[in-house]
């Protein structure tokens, strides 16, 4: 199977990689060089000379779409619903009811066969333990991103644990915060699998095993991205993405196997009550996250890794960032999920300047009054993270819902706020969102941006504007004739119209 350098030769190979060779601080420098090819599209980086660390750094690896999809061995997007296709499939099983049915739920079927994890007995993630007292985080080029951030962050690691009870694993990316040489805590949202397994070990009198695994393909990390159900192994699901199993590889320290081609693999222990203080940091709603006092603090006993690793890390913060190419990947695997959930859904988007959750624009083939304001209700407990998005704008079918000029124009000639629009108060929320007037509690807000029928309204809607078909034909063909042929009609200039874009 590849791993995280196998992807890094691709993308070189691909005009995709610069290398950086001179001295370059972990300390602000770094981020900033990184955020900067971020907002232009720019490739990703391999800092060859961090000082204060003998390790090599890979960062904006996923920073744009194209490279999300190379990421999960496809070129295109919209390749990425096929995928999602067969993951909905997974996600809700039905019984088939056709032969073809049969036939296809067999070959996701095998191909869930083929996906099974394996184990690999020599590990190139074990060339090097270190245990103890040997263990030193310091020793690895952890980022300061912002001049307000408590300590250096990990940012990109896989979190493995499982549940003490029945023993299944969970599979996370979760921001971790430097305290001392062997020590970190841990942000996570209450509703992550990791928090549930650390609550049931609390009920036991139990310490959690935690591994944490850096500098993996990028492939397990948009797997570890992707909401399942608790039952369901993002192993597997990593295994579905690869077309074959995810070799993993048996902890030295911990009762949890990891990805054995990973550069860099951390094992500790959670302690239920014991806790440090974490942040500020700078976060994806692009403000400081609050201080918390109470973050869950990790010990770790033993470090291990291949000899010279990479370490591959990331940052939050204001669109664009990695974290919402990532996002923009997953809208597309979500997108056949929420069609079996809300069979009317045509399309839908969230937008990464929503920073990727917060706001979604759906289209619906409406057949009945009311129909957009059920669709927006499904959305919302459609997969867990949709419980999170504060506006759900609903359009008609023929809406392109990524582009944002026509989904305004929906809103500006489609609504009227006292009928179209409406708010659920007091609902849980993400509570870095500072616009809430409590935090983790506030309102969501639908918007029917649909063609009205009646009852909707009384008053009849005049057919909307079309040019000539036979016209539109016509000037097609003779397009060139008019000397024409040289303007391309694609690539379109948003700062054309008024924008102001950069």
């Amino acid at each position: 199977m590849r791993d995280l350098r196998d992807f890094l030769n691709l993308l070189e190979e691909r005009g995709q990689l610069r290398r950086i060779t001179v001295p370059v601080d972990p300390n602000l420098e770094i981020a900033e060089i990184s955020n900067r090819l971020l907002q232009s599209g720019g490739p990703a980086l391999l800092f060859e000379n961090v000082k204060g660390s003998a390790y090599p750094l890979a960062i904006n690896v996923m920073g744009t779409l194209e490279r999300v999809c190379w990421a999960m061995k496809m070129e295109h997007p919209q390749e990425l619903e096929a995928l999602g296709k067969k993951l909905a499939t997974l996600y809700q099983l039905r019984p088939p009811k056709t032969v073809p049915q049969a036939i296809e739920l067999g070959k996701i079927l095998f191909d869930v066969v083929k996906a099974k994890a394996g184990r690999d007995f020599f590990p190139v993630c074990q060339q090097v333990v270190l245990k103890e007292d040997a263990v030193d985080l310091t020793r690895l080029p952890l980022l300061k991103v912002y001049p307000g951030d408590a300590d250096k962050v990990v940012t990109l690691g896989l979190m493995i644990t499982k549940d003490p009870e029945n023993k299944t694993v969970n599979v996370g990316v979760y921001r971790l915060q430097l305290q001392s040489k062997n020590t970190m805590t841990v942000q996570w949202l209450s509703v992550r699998g990791a928090t549930r397994h650390l609550r049931k070990a609390a009920e036991r009198g139990q310490k959690l095993e935690v591994a944490i695994a850096l500098g993996v393909d990028p492939l397990l990390v948009m797997a570890a991205a992707t909401p399942l159900p608790i039952d369901l192994s993002e192993w597997l699901f990593a295994g579905l993405y690869a077309g074959e199993g995810v070799p993993l590889a048996k902890c030295k320290t911990v009762d949890l196997e990891v990805p054995a081609a990973s550069e860099i693999v951390l094992e500790g222990t959670i302690t239920p009550g014991e806790v440090g203080s974490d942040g500020p940091a700078g976060d994806h709603m692009g403000f400081y996250g609050p201080n918390n006092p109470k973050a869950p603090l990790i010990r770790f006993h033993c470090m291990t890794h291949r000899q010279h690793p990479i370490y591959m890390t990331t940052f939050s913060g204001r669109p664009p960032k990695e974290d919402a190419m990532m996002a923009l990947a997953l809208n597309r695997i979500y997108t056949p999920i929420l069609r079996q959930q809300v069979p009317e859904v045509v399309d839908f988007f969230l937008p990464m300047e929503a920073l990727s959750y917060k706001a979604a624009i759906i289209s619906i083939d409406k057949s009945y009054p009311g129909q957009a304001r059920r669709a927006a209700l499904a959305f919302w407990s459609a997969l867990p993270q949709f419980s999170y998005t504060k506006f759900v704008v609903v359009v008609d079918k023929e809406v392109n819902v990524r582009d944002p000029r026509q989904v305004v124009w929906s809103i500006a000639a489609k609504v009227d706020p006292a009928r179209d629009v409406f708010i659920l108060p007091d609902h849980p929320f993400d509570a870095l969102d500072f616009a809430t007037e409590r935090a983790g509690l506030g309102s969501k807000m639908g918007i029917d941006a649909t063609t009205k029928v009646y009852p909707e309204s009384d008053r009849p809607w005049n057919e909307p504007l079309k040019p000539d078909p036979q016209t539109a034909e016509l000037v097609t063909r003779r397009w060139a004739e008019y000397g024409l042929a040289d303007l391309s009609l694609d690539e379109v200039n948003p700062n054309l119209f008024g924008y102001d874009i950069r």
